[in-house]
């Protein structure tokens, strides 16, 4: 789920867009290829979902929204996210609370 990154971690998202609202439902999957499953509010029309969860991403590891990069999976449910300057002790620290 989380990477290290030389600018920060990436982040394993599986996006459910269309939900009552935008929230961490749990995990999906298991070990290497676990992914945070996140209900997402906005459809997933003209990348609303991608910009709803950028938005989500930024609020939760309290980064701008410039600092949240999704790095593959625009089309795709499976997305990662480069979350810029965080480390993986925090990003896991923060993923803890969460989960």
């Amino acid at each position: 789920m989380l990477r290290a990154h030389a600018d920060g971690v990436t982040l394993a998202v599986r996006a459910q867009p269309g939900a009552k609202k935008t929230a961490i439902t749990g995990v999906y999957g298991e070990g290497a290829e676990a992914q945070l499953k996140i209900a997402v509010q906005a459809p997933p029309i003209e990348g609303r979902a991608n910009s709803a969860l950028v938005k989500f991403l930024a609020e939760m590891f309290g980064l701008p929204k410039s600092r949240v990069v999704l790095m593959s999976g625009e089309l795709s449910r499976s997305k990662v996210f480069l979350l810029n300057g965080v480390t993986v002790a925090k990003a896991e620290a923060l993923l803890h609370e969460c989960i």
